[in-house]
């Protein structure tokens, strides 16, 4: 994956968990049109810049639990 790319991709599904609507880690896969594999890759990625993320089952979407700041 290009450098580009990848920073797109994190900058997308950054806006998308700090707005509490990410879906199931399937259901952001579709609507980023990536694998579930590299939504975990990206999201471990996001959390080497001390992101703390976690997944609440019952509104099926990924959160931040600190106030994290995406500053590319």
């Amino acid at each position: 994956m290009n450098t580009i790319k990848t920073l797109e991709r994190l900058q997308r599904i950054h806006s998308l968990i700090e707005n509490e609507c990410t879906g199931s880690p399937y259901e952001l896969a579709s609507k980023m049109n990536i694998s579930e594999r590299s939504i975990y890759n990206l999201i471990e990625y996001l959390r080497d810049f001390e992101a703390m993320i976690a997944y609440d089952r019952g509104r099926k979407t990924y959160y931040y639990q600190n106030n994290f700041s995406l500053n590319l």
